[in-house]
């Protein structure tokens, strides 16, 4: 699905090599104009660095706060971008893990900030979010570009393909786990959302500590 936004995934290492249901990648897949960068620190990252460096691109970081522009509230102006092309960075990983890739990334702290309002609460069927208004990164991307679209920064064509691929893929996943002949995948099925126990104990208060102490004078709002 092509786009006039440039999106760019910064994967954490632990995202590409353990997780089986990658939404990052999953989303890189569907979108031509996209790349996947992986790293943990990305301040002496040649290709990300060389991104940020291009004249011909407004680069912009996807992480919520009290200085982000909301797109959607129209708060990225045409005007802003003086013809350049959006290039929109996405950290791919936890919220523990993304502050982490924050924290040692100087070059991305003094990136112009966006975030948006959600239109709906996550999908995940097969994952628990740990905050209420948490996204997985495809769910997020998804957001992004319909606020672009109602902005007439972008032309979303087709804002039902990457949820249809979300769908197939969690699907598929739960179909594995309730497999008989598929021993070692997984010993039991899926909870479905509404059943799902909270996070209680050191789990708990280690998601609590995450949205309550913001990096840098952030505010929590919905991203990943």
């Amino acid at each position: 699905m092509p786009t006039r936004t440039r999106f760019v995934f910064l994967m954490h290492p632990k995202e590409w090599k353990q997780e089986k249901a990658a939404t990052g990648r999953l989303t890189h897949l569907a979108l031509p104009n996209s790349v996947i960068h992986v790293g943990v620190g990305f301040d002496d990252h040649d290709e990300v660095q060389a991104l940020l460096a291009d004249p011909a691109l407004f680069p912009v970081l996807l992480y919520p706060g009290r200085d982000a522009l909301n797109l959607s509230q129209g708060q990225l102006a045409t005007e802003a971008l003086a013809g350049r092309q959006l290039a929109v960075l996405i950290l791919d990983a936890t919220w523990s893990l993304g502050r982490k890739m924050l924290r040692l990334s100087s070059s991305l702290q003094r990136l112009p900030r966006i975030m948006f309002t959600p239109s709906a609460p996550s999908r995940y069927r097969i994952k628990q979010q740990p905050h209420a208004g948490c996204l997985s990164t495809l769910e997020a991307t998804h957001e992004v570009l319909l606020a672009l679209e109602r902005s007439g920064l972008d032309h979303y064509s087709q804002p039902e393909q990457l949820l249809a691929l979300f769908a197939r893929m969690q699907d598929f996943q739960i179909r594995c786990a309730t497999d008989p002949a598929r021993a070692g995948y997984r010993r039991t099925g899926y909870r479905a959302p509404v059943d799902r126990r909270p996070f209680r104990g050191q789990s708990a208060s280690r998601r609590a500590r995450i949205f309550q102490a913001p990096f840098v004078g952030e505010t929590v709002n919905p991203k990943l």
